[in-house]
């Protein structure tokens, strides 16, 4: 799946070479306003993010650069990658000029179709925190239910929402949000 095109951008597997825009992306305190602890401090931080990210399409599916149709400008990261061989994570991260036209949502639709057509029987899931509505109605629009709440690992960052494409077993939460 080199490229994906939607109606507004185009999607193309993250690479080593996105790094400085990543990194920017991921340095914004903006970007981070629901949870400052997860702004990137350091380059070498987001490299070591981005070949964890290049890394997961050896399962057949990652994380997208996701660029405007029309002038190519960088625009965020997303779509869907393997989480502990049980679920697809659905991510999405949208520079801040950006936010607020579905451009996410956009990132976050393609990555379940490419999901669904790598492994369907997997579940897609999506975390966020509860105090970021943003996040919510990108879920919401995409027809996720809530599947888990409870206190996130970074305890200043407040209460960890999972959402699901369908019922989780135990099992899989118990995987999912150790």
């Amino acid at each position: 799946m080199d490229r994906v095109v939607t109606r507004d951008l185009v999607l193309t597997p993250v690479r080593m070479s996105d790094l400085p825009e990543v990194h920017r992306l991921h340095a914004d305190p903006a970007v981070w306003q629901h949870q400052p602890s997860g702004r990137h401090t350091s380059l070498a931080q987001t490299r070591d993010m981005l070949e964890l990210f290049v890394g997961g399409w050896s399962d057949g599916l990652g994380y997208w650069t996701a660029r405007l149709r029309d002038t190519g400008a960088y625009v965020g990261i997303g779509g869907c990658r393997l989480r502990a061989g049980i679920a697809w994570n659905l991510y999405y991260r949208v520079d801040p000029s950006y936010q607020g036209r579905g451009l996410a949502t956009q990132i976050a639709r393609a990555g379940m179709a490419a999901a669904a057509g790598v492994a369907s029987g997997l579940p897609v899931t999506a975390y966020l925190l509860e105090h970021n509505l943003a996040s919510h109605a990108v879920v919401r629009k995409l027809g996720l239910t809530l599947a888990w709440r409870g206190p996130d690992a970074d305890e200043a960052a407040g209460v960890r929402l999972v959402y699901a494409d369908r019922a989780l077993s135990d099992e899989q939460l118990a995987v999912l949000v150790a």
